[in-house]
C-alpha cells in the first residue's frame, strides 16, 4: 500500500508564494498549497509579518555573509561589484525579499532593522571603494540602493540578461570620471 507523500510544508510553500507573487501573497494560497487549513497557518503565524520575519532571516544570515565577503575581498571594486551582483540576483529571483529591503510592503515595516543594517553594509562598502578612488565620489549611499532596486525590477521583468548587460552599464558610469 502506498502512503501518499505529504504536500511541502507551510514554510517552503510560503517561501514559494510570496518569492513569484511578494509580501502580499494569498495566505489563503499558502494554506491550501500546504495542505493545512488557514487556521493551522494562523496558528504558527499570528500575523503576515510572522510570516514575513520567519521566511527572510534566513536570507538576512545570507546577506550579511555576502556583505562580508565584499568587505574581506583585497579589492574594493571588485568587492563591490560582486556584492551589488550578488544583491541583483537574489532580488530578482525573490520579490518578497525585494519588497522587504524597499520597503514596499506594510509587512516589510517590521524588517526596519533588516534595512538599516542592509544600508550600513552598503555603505561600508561603497566608503571603501570610493576611499581607494576606484568609485565615484558623488555616488551616494541611496544612489546604489536605488540602481540595486531598478536592476532587480528589470531582472524581474526582463530576465537575468537585462539586468546583467544593464549593470555592466551602471558600474561603468559608477567608476570615477577622468577629472576626478
Amino acid at each position: 500500500m502506498d502512503i501518499p507523500s505529504p504536500g511541502p510544508t507551510p514554510m517552503i510553500t510560503a517561501v514559494r508564494v510570496l518569492a513569484t507573487r511578494g509580501l502580499n501573497g494569498s495566505l489563503e494560497e499558502i494554506a491550501r498549497r500546504a495542505g493545512v487549513s488557514i487556521g493551522t497557518l494562523y496558528k504558527h503565524f499570528p500575523t503576515r509579518a510572522d510570516l514575513v520575519e520567519a521566511l527572510l532571516t534566513p536570507h538576512v544570515t545570507a546577506l550579511d555573509e555576502v556583505a562580508a565577503k565584499a568587505l574581506a575581498d583585497p579589492d574594493p571594486w571588485s568587492g563591490l561589484t560582486g556584492f551589488l551582483a550578488d544583491m541583483v540576483g537574489r532580488f530578482t529571483a525573490d520579490r518578497a525579499l525585494l519588497e522587504a529591503f524597499t520597503g514596499d510592503n506594510a509587512a516589510a515595516a517590521a524588517l526596519e532593522q533588516t534595512c538599516a543594517r542592509g544600508m550600513s553594509h552598503i555603505a561600508a562598502i561603497t566608503d571603501r571603494a570610493r576611499r581607494s578612488g576606484q568609485l565615484r565620489s558623488d555616488a551616494a549611499d541611496s544612489d546604489i540602493a536605488n540602481l540595486m532596486w531598478a536592476l532587480a525590477l528589470l531582472g524581474e521583468n526582463a530576465g537575468t540578461e537585462a539586468w546583467q548587460r544593464a549593470m555592466t552599464l551602471v558600474l561603468d558610469g559608477l567608476k570615477p570620471r577622468p577629472a576626478e
